[in-house]
């Protein structure tokens, strides 16, 4: 009975104690999280790069005093490929993938907010294309329907941005199937774990799958002030259909396009039928492109002249990233100024750590890098336009013939005082036994055309690797015609290795242009070993995907390269045959 009466006791201390320590705390919590969601607009687009764009716009009431969190299915997060949040003044720093409050199966963010929260925010997420599929016309994308939110949302406007002429439009959710493409969700509880997939036919040339891996840009300025811009684009095909054009975003000032491969064969630019969109056009590709093959295409146009105010000061305003519907993993903008210009007042150039600044003899160069372009950058806060004032005298446009105008006079001079100086007696002829100094063309003419049929046998033997490996052809069939090739290639492997021996030996020209080929297909191979090394090793879980993306792209930045030095090797000596 004592004992009853004592842990009685002790259990209403405890009780008198710790109540009101749990009070302060639930009123501190609550405290900390003062504010409601008021209302959500979740927007989502799926790009002509089949990249998936999400972006919630938040309205909230109060303040947010620590930080916000916001998120999806953590199924969608290993397909996140750049999240920003920003208001219509200021870009919020995040954290990626963070806990939504402990709660498993969500892929969290974290929004913070120095200078204090803002009423009104949008945060906005890129996800991989991985997560839409096409077979011809028909198309389906899986992507988050609602964002998940720590509080009830009293309203979600929900908007799907669909490419344009798509049709038979069917989004299948979690909570029915809707047949538009703009509906309402009413009182949107927290931790909505909410999916969808959405069927639609599209026509080809309106989405690309495909992965654009660097976008190089180079603008021009000349001694008039005319700009001429050049981009080049390396991409590959992330579908299983062939593409034969793409559609590119360019200024809506530009004009006098011209278009070329990465061989320098010249492309057809046709202006794009889209309505409401003057600035895009489209490049159609001499060969289609297959499923898994990557190329690259620069295209070159003219802007608006730089027009000085006060001369000799000039005023540039540049919109680097034009709003594009495709997403750019890497892209470099580099601006030329004209021989002699300066660059006024570098230091409020306000990109940041971003850019960096060359100074040679004469000329100055501003370069910028960036990670992860769509059109989200031409629409965020001082993220896309750049303003250069220089300063630059007409003098300078003189100055390059100038110097052309004293080196011939010197080499002139020189040819007359040669000339006309005292000759003394003619020295004794010294017989030189003549070497050879070329080949018949018809040995040049072989090694050409062996040597492009095994470029040609390699790149079948790709494209039946890729076919076999996603079943697209049955197994004895893709054997026979593997042998076959292997067989065809052994043959022009042993033929190529005499010719270019013969090469070899016929010194001079022939025997430098054999050792560049030589390191041209060392790099080659090694770059391929690599490259199925990190494809071995992510499918074993030891890379991660964003590390998988980089070192590919590395590795296929220095194929593309060798490839090219392989091609300008075969194109020097087919202009040594007549």
């Amino acid at each position: 009975m004592k004992a009853t009466v004592a842990t009685v006791a002790i259990i209403t201390f405890s009780l008198i104690i710790f109540l009101p320590l749990s009070v302060n705390t639930a009123t501190v919590s609550a405290a900390d999280n003062a504010y409601e969601i008021q209302h959500v607009n979740h927007a989502v687009e799926i790009m002509y790069s089949g990249h998936i764009l999400i972006n919630d716009t938040i309205e909230v009431t109060g303040q947010i005093t620590d930080c916000f969190l916001i998120g999806f299915p953590y199924k969608y997060g290993p397909y996140v490929l750049k999240c920003v949040a920003y208001d219509a003044n200021n870009i919020f720093p995040v954290n990626l993938d963070v806990s939504l409050e402990n709660r498993s199966g969500f892929y969290g963010v974290e929004i913070n907010f120095p200078k204090g929260s803002a009423q009104v925010f949008s945060v906005v997420f890129i996800l991989s294309n991985d997560l839409v599929s096409r077979s011809g016309t028909s198309a389906r994308a899986d992507f988050p329907v609602y964002p998940t939110l720590m509080k009830d949302v009293p309203s979600c406007n929900v908007s799907i941005v669909f490419p344009e002429d798509s049709a038979n439009i069917t989004i299948t959710k979690n909570d029915g199937t809707a047949l538009e493409s703009n509906f309402t969700k009413e009182d949107l509880s927290a931790f909505a774990y909410a999916t969808a997939i959405a069927d639609f036919t599209v026509p080809e040339d309106k989405l690309r799958i495909i992965d654009i891996e660097e976008l190089n840009r180079e603008i021009e300025i000349g001694p008039a002030g005319e700009v001429e811009e050049s981009d080049t684009y390396r991409l590959v095909n992330h579908s299983t259909s062939e593409i034969d054009s793409l559609e590119i975003v360019v200024p809506p000032n530009a004009s006098d396009f011209a278009a070329a491969d990465q061989l320098g064969r010249i492309l057809t630019v046709e202006a794009a039928n889209s309505s409401g969109k003057p600035n895009l056009v489209t490049v159609v590709f001499i060969s289609t492109l297959k499923s898994g093959e990557s190329t690259q295409l620069t295209l070159k146009y003219s802007l608006p002249s730089v027009v000085s105010e006060q001369p000799p000061k000039f005023g540039l305003t540049l919109s680097l990233f034009p709003p594009v519907d495709y997403y750019i993993e890497q892209s470099s903008v580099t601006i030329v100024l004209p021989e002699g210009a300066r660059i006024l007042n570098p230091e409020t150039i306000n990109f940041g750590n971003s850019y960096s600044l060359t100074r040679n003899i004469f000329q100055q160069s501003l370069s910028i890098k960036r990670q992860g372009i769509s059109y989200l950058d031409s629409v965020i806060p001082s993220e896309s336009v750049l303003q250069i004032d220089y300063e630059y005298s007409p003098l300078w446009s003189s100055f390059r013939p100038t110097l052309w105008v004293w080196a011939l006079s010197i080499v002139g001079c020189a040819v007359v005082a040669v000339w006309r100086r005292p000759k003394g007696p003619a020295p004794s002829r010294v017989v030189v036994p003549s070497l050879p100094v070329g080949l018949r063309p018809e040995y040049v003419k072989s090694f050409i055309d062996a040597y492009e049929e095994k470029q040609k046998g390699v790149s079948e033997l790709e494209s039946l690797e890729v076919r076999a490996r996603k079943g697209r052809i049955p197994r004895r069939r893709y054997r026979v015609h593997r042998k076959t090739l292997e067989t065809r290639l052994d043959s022009l492997t042993r033929n190529l290795e005499e010719l270019k021996e013969t090469m070899r030996r016929a010194g001079g020209l022939y025997a430098g242009l054999m050792r560049q080929l030589e390191i041209a297909e060392t790099e080659i191979n090694e770059v391929e070993t690599n490259i199925k090394s990190i494809e071995a090793r992510h499918s074993r879980g030891e890379l991660s995907l964003g590390a998988h993306r980089k070192l590919l792209a590395d590795y296929q930045r220095r194929k593309e390269k060798a490839e090219t030095t392989v091609n300008g090797i075969l194109l020097r000596l087919r202009e040594e045959t007549p």
